[in-house]
């Protein structure tokens, strides 16, 4: 395996490179673009690098499904540390361009809904094509076959474009989540302010059976921070969620939430235990009464008592 190469969604230019230069261990590291999230990923899973930054999340779109997909399917690979980088677009032109001139646009599908109404506003006639990615549609405009692109405002000095509008977004404060996944191994140890991501298959449908896996985690008191359906591609209604739960797989609550979940669904598959991005131990609310690690091995030991004749 190269421990010295990461991969991340480009080409050059991307939101996804920005996050990972954030990165303390991405300045030793070699940075390798890729054409598309399942062939970053998959170069890790092939060996050809130690980890791959990749989006997950958008606070104005959701889930981000090529992420979530890929992880849910192929082998295995394990989630070790997320990112949250505001998100604001500059819409880059070739130099001299005017903004009545613009009679195309391009940029990731993630992107459009983040810049509907500004489009609406400013360029209601123009029309909208996606490309494999923000930055890749700054190389489509270098390249004359657009007008403009929606891409951060870095990226224009990489294609030799100008940005005509800086600092475009619907939504104030919108954020992009993206998460550096490697091979399965030992998660980290717990901060006090973690991250559990599973993939959970329900076993059929029937009424409450969605019910029945979010039970796991209430009564556990394991607050849950996202949760979406995907298809499994075994036909109509036929789905798998992904969920993000409060909590690393070393606290009680959240190991017998998940041991839970495998008894009663054919499919679980573990994502990583990981740091919160910008969040400390301090931050977090206290844990519902019950529901800390200390009462559950005290629960455990009077159980163990009972069934010794000791209680």
């Amino acid at each position: 395996m190269s421990a010295t190469r990461f991969t991340y969604l480009g080409p050059e230019g991307t939101f996804t490179e920005a996050a990972l230069r954030t990165l303390p261990e991405a300045a030793t590291r070699e940075l390798v673009p890729m054409v598309s999230v399942p062939a970053a990923l998959d170069a890790v899973r092939a060996g050809e690098a130690a980890a791959a930054l990749v989006p997950i999340e958008n606070s104005v779109e959701g889930g981000v499904t090529a992420t979530l997909d890929e992880l849910a399917s192929g082998e295995p690979l394990m989630i070790y540390r997320e990112v949250l980088l505001p998100i604001a677009f500059a819409l880059l032109v070739r130099p001299g361009t005017k903004l009545s001139e613009v009679k195309t646009v391009t940029g990731h599908p993630v992107a459009q809904p983040q810049v509907r109404n500004w489009l609406r506003n400013n360029l209601p006639d123009a029309l909208w094509e996606s490309a494999a990615s923000n930055a890749d549609g700054a190389r489509l405009v270098q390249e004359g076959r657009y007008d403009a692109a929606f891409a951060g405002e870095f990226a224009a000095a990489t294609y030799g474009l100008v940005p005509l509008v800086s600092e475009i977004h619907d939504a104030e404060n919108a954020e992009t989540r993206f998460v550096l996944v490697g091979r399965p191994a030992r998660p980290s140890a717990p901060t006090g302010a973690d991250k559990t991501s599973v993939v959970i298959w329900l076993g059929d449908d029937h009424p409450g059976a969605l019910l029945e896996l979010l039970q796991e985690f209430a009564v556990r008191g394991v607050n849950l921070m996202l949760i979406q359906s995907r298809p499994t591609g075994a036909g109509i209604g036929n789905y798998c969620f992904a969920v993000d739960a409060e909590g690393h797989i070393a606290d009680r609550r959240v190991g017998e939430a998940l041991m839970g979940l495998k008894r009663i669904c054919p499919k679980v598959r573990f994502l990583g235990s990981y740091p919160r991005a910008g969040v400390t131990a301090d931050d977090v609310r206290p844990l519902r009464a019950g529901t800390s690690d200390v009462e559950f091995t005290a629960a455990s030991d009077w159980l163990a008592r009972c069934q010794d004749g000791r209680a």
